[in-house]
C-alpha cells in the first residue's frame, strides 16, 4: 500500500525477531529503514537486502542505544543519509533473568539501561529531530511519531524478571507522559505491548510441542504470536489512519492480558 512513502523509520535493535519484522515491514510500505543493532550485523544486512530487494532503501547503523554519543551519531547519520526521521520505532530491549534474591545490580543496571534508558535517549533525539525538521504535511499529518515496544509485562507481574518487568512498566509511564507533553507539538507517542511472540530471545518456550502446549495456557486465542503480527500493527501505528491514538498502549497479545486464569470460573 506504501503508506509510508516519503518517510524515514529509524527501529532500534532491528537485527532480530520483532524489530527485524518491523523495519522489514515498514520498508515495504515505502518508508527508508534506519536499521540499527548491536552485536548481529548479519541479520541487519539481510533486513536492508529485503527491503532494498523490494525496491526501498534502507541503511544500517551500529549503535548502543545506552550510550548517548552513539544514540546521537546514530541520528546525525540518518540524517545525512536520508535528511530526516519521522518515525521512530524504540524497540531495542533485552533480559538478564535471575530470582531477585540472586540478581546482582549490574544485571539490574544493564536491563533498565537499554530496556528504558535507551527509550529516552532515542525518543529524545527523535523529538528534538521532529521540532528542528519541522512540518511536512505532503507526507504525514503529525511532525513525527514515536512507537514504544512495551510488552505485556508493563502490566502482568513477572516473578524472576524483576528488572525487565520493572524496565516495562517504565516505558509504559514514560510513554504516557511523552504523548501528554509532545501532544501539543504534534508529535504522536504511543506502545505496542506483544504477548508471546516467536522469537530467539524466547525459544525455548515455544519451540517444541510440549512448550508450546504450556505456553497456550496463557494465550485465550490459542496460537503464539509472530514477529510479522507485531510489524504489522506497527506500520498502522505509523499511518496516518491511526492518526488520533495517541498516548495509547496496543496489546497484541491474543489475550494474554486477559487473566486466562479465570477462563474457567477462577
Amino acid at each position: 500500500m506504501k503508506r509510508l512513502a516519503g518517510q524515514t523509520a529509524m527501529v532500534t535493535g532491528a537485527s532480530s525477531g520483532i524489530g527485524k519484522a518491523c523495519a522489514i515491514a515498514l520498508g515495504l510500505e515505502g518508508a527508508n529503514v534506519v536499521v540499527n543493532y548491536v552485536g548481529n550485523s548479519s541479520g541487519a544486512d539481510e533486513a536492508v537486502a529485503i527491503i532494498e530487494a523490494n525496491g526501498g532503501r534502507a541503511m544500517v547503523f551500529k549503535a548502543d542505544v545506552s550510550k548517548q554519543d552513539e544514540v546521537q551519531a546514530m541520528f546525525r547519520a540518518a540524517v545525512e543519509t536520508f535528511g530526516t526521521i519521522d518515525i521512530l520505532v524504540n524497540n531495542a530491549g533485552l533480559q538478564k533473568d535471575a530470582p531477585f534474591l540472586d540478581m546482582t545490580l549490574e544485571d539490574w543496571q544493564f536491563v533498565l539501561n537499554v530496556n528504558l534508558t535507551g527509550q529516552f535517549l532515542c525518543a529524545q533525539a527523535a523529538a528534538r529531530e521532529f521540532v528542528r525538521r519541522g512540518p511536512r504535511p505532503d507526507v504525514s499529518c503529525s511532525l513525527g511519531k514515536i512507537i514504544c515496544m512495551s510488552s505485556v509485562h508493563e502490566l502482568i507481574p513477572w516473578a524472576g524478571h524483576i528488572n525487565y518487568a520493572a524496565s516495562k512498566g517504565g516505558v509504559m509511564l514514560m510513554m504516557k507522559s511523552l504523548a501528554q507533553e509532545l501532544g501539543p507539538m504534534k508529535i504522536r507517542v504511543n506502545s505496542i505491548a506483544p504477548g508471546a511472540i516467536k522469537t530467539p530471545i524466547n525459544r525455548m518456550a515455544w519451540e517444541t510441542e510440549e512448550a508450546e502446549q504450556r505456553l497456550l495456557r496463557l494465550i485465550p486465542y490459542k496460537r503464539v504470536g509472530e514477529a510479522s503480527d507485531i510489524g504489522n500493527v506497527c506500520c498502522w501505528l505509523a499511518s496516518d489512519e491511526s492518526d488520533y491514538i495517541h498516548g495509547a498502549t496496543l496489546f497484541v497479545d491474543g489475550g494474554m492480558t486477559l487473566y486466562p486464569g479465570f477462563e474457567d470460573n477462577g
